[in-house]
C-alpha cells in the first residue's frame, strides 16, 4: 500500500504543464559511490507513444535502459533504478518516442563523488 502511494505523490510532484510531453526527476542530485540513482519520467498520455528511452552517461561509464510503450494505455509514471554508478559527472536524458521518432527529450546533471578516505 505504501508504494502505492508513493508513486501517486511523485505523480503528482512531477506535473506535465501545457504542450509538456515529458517531465523528469533524479533522486538523489549528488551521491557517494557506488551511488543509486532513481529515475522518474512522467509521460503525457497519448497514441503516439511508443518508447522512453533513458540514459545516464558520463566520460567513461554508460547505462541505457528502455521502456515499451502502449500509447495511450502506457503508465503516466515510468521509474528506472541504475546502481552502483562509479564517480563522475553524468548526464541523464529521457527520450520520449512515438510512431515519427522522437517526441520529447529532457535532461539533467547528476554528480557522484568519490567517498572521502576512499584513497581515489
Amino acid at each position: 500500500m505504501r508504494k502505492a502511494v508513493f508513486f501517486c505523490v511523485l505523480a503528482v510532484a512531477l506535473p506535465l504543464n501545457a504542450g509538456e510531453r515529458l517531465v523528469m526527476g533524479l533522486s538523489p542530485k549528488v551521491a557517494f559511490e557506488p551511488a543509486v540513482l532513481t529515475i522518474r519520467a512522467v509521460i503525457e498520455t497519448d497514441t503516439e507513444n511508443r518508447a522512453l528511452e533513458i540514459v545516464a552517461q558520463s566520460s567513461d561509464y554508460y547505462r541505457r535502459s528502455s521502456i515499451q510503450l502502449d500509447g495511450a494505455s502506457a503508465p503516466r509514471l515510468n521509474v528506472v533504478e541504475f546502481r552502483n554508478l562509479p564517480s563522475g559527472t553524468y548526464d541523464v536524458m529521457s527520450v520520449l518516442v512515438g510512431s515519427g521518432g522522437e517526441r520529447a527529450m529532457v535532461s539533467q546533471r547528476f554528480q557522484v563523488a568519490v567517498v572521502p578516505g576512499s584513497g581515489r
